[in-house]
């Protein structure tokens, strides 16, 4: 079960049943980078990217899983990875980065540098915006109607923002604010070297040494619950590269049918148990792109929380098409979680389209035109 955002005093001896209103923030349950849904009371945590929390209905709940589907070269996915990284950087959580391509030190190191001051971010974008201010109102009449009333997705942060950060994809993170959080390591050419190699439960051996680690950190390190952390209450990110590809042992990239077909399946059903009853959340890229057999990745969805897909325009033809020249690719968000409702919490919009400008990483509304 996702984590709720509990707390509140009890009433003392004598007390009556009227009691002064005192301010939610002092009632809730306080851990850095998190704050209480308004809707369904799921503790939520930012992706690092405000635009995609927007999207996602204010963020990601703790104890729950986004499945990234990688676009075709890897950029932009491994783009939201480090985003999302950054921000557990930033609000001083635990990290455990797993990858069997690059190494976990490497991928840190090459993280976005925040950007804490909120008007030097407007500043980078007035140059940007100042050149489309006049075509825009020209343009407005050639827009289908049914897109004039679509709720803006906020691709700028507001002067009280305490949730979610913005990042400079032009600079990388200080090693100073690097070594001040604590984070885990998982290297998959490291760990095979170190250990025998090993496979249970019809799972390969590079998925049964990852669930191995992270279980081991969330019950060492006190995220279960069972043993009550040392410090204040923390989260745990975790961050798993390129899951399913050839690089894990994993043959469903190449094969229509894989001898281990339903390895990525187990991996997840027990990776999603370990989230539930801990205080942490979790990212993972694969290449649905190249699993052949459609079957996996629908069962590989239906075992995700969120799933949002990126398709790239490089090497397409929208690459050079006119309507899309101030976009990189489309969103496309396939699942979003039914926490503690009947319906799924959403931004309401399907046009979307992520924009790479010259320091910042964004998703916004795509108004197709006439």
């Amino acid at each position: 079960m996702a984590a709720l955002a509990t707390g509140g005093a009890t009433p003392s001896d004598g007390a009556t049943s009227f009691q002064r209103k005192v301010p939610a923030s002092s009632r809730l349950a306080a851990i850095a980078g998190t704050r209480p849904s308004v809707r369904h009371g799921q503790l939520l945590l930012s992706s690092g990217l405000p635009s995609l929390d927007c999207v996602l209905g204010g963020g990601l709940a703790v104890g729950t899983l986004l499945l990234i589907e990688e676009d075709k070269y890897g950029i932009y996915s491994n783009l939201l990875f480090k985003y999302f990284l950054a921000e557990g950087i930033v609000c001083g959580h635990n990290l455990f980065v797993a990858s069997a391509k690059e190494d976990p030190a490497d991928i840190l190191k090459e993280v976005p540098a925040p950007l804490f001051d909120d008007v030097h971010k407007n500043q980078v974008d007035e140059k940007e915006t100042a050149v489309k201010s006049k075509p825009e109102s020209q343009e407005s009449m050639k827009i289908a109607w049914r897109y004039q009333n679509l709720p803006k997705i906020e691709v700028s942060p507001a002067a009280s923002a305490r949730f979610g950060h913005y990042y400079d994809v032009s600079k990388t993170v200080s090693p100073e604010l690097l070594q001040s959080i604590k984070w885990h390591r998982f290297f998959l050419p490291e760990e095979m070297s170190l250990h025998p190699e090993i496979k249970t439960g019809n799972m390969t051996c590079g998925y049964t040494r990852l669930l191995q680690s992270i279980q081991r950190i969330i019950y060492q390190e006190g995220f279960d619950g069972s043993y009550p952390q040392k410090n204040q209450k923390n989260i745990l990110r975790i961050g798993i590269q390129s899951l399913g590809s050839v690089l894990w042992g994993d043959d469903i990239c190449c094969a229509d049918n894989p001898e281990d077909v339903h390895s990525l399946t187990k991996f997840l059903y027990v990776l999603r148990g370990l989230l539930r009853m801990s205080l942490s959340a979790c990212i993972i890229t694969v290449p649905a792109h190249l699993i052949q057999n459609k079957a996996i990745m629908e069962r590989v969805t239906n075992l995700s929380d969120t799933v949002v897909g990126l398709e790239s325009f490089i090497g397409s033809e929208r690459e050079t098409n006119p309507l899309y020249k101030d976009y990189q690719g489309l969103i496309h968000v396939h699942q979003i979680p039914r926490l503690n409702s009947l319906i799924c919490d959403a931004s309401g919009t399907k046009d979307l389209a992520f924009r790479l400008k010259r320091k910042l990483f964004t998703i916004e509304n795509h108004q197709r035109r006439l």
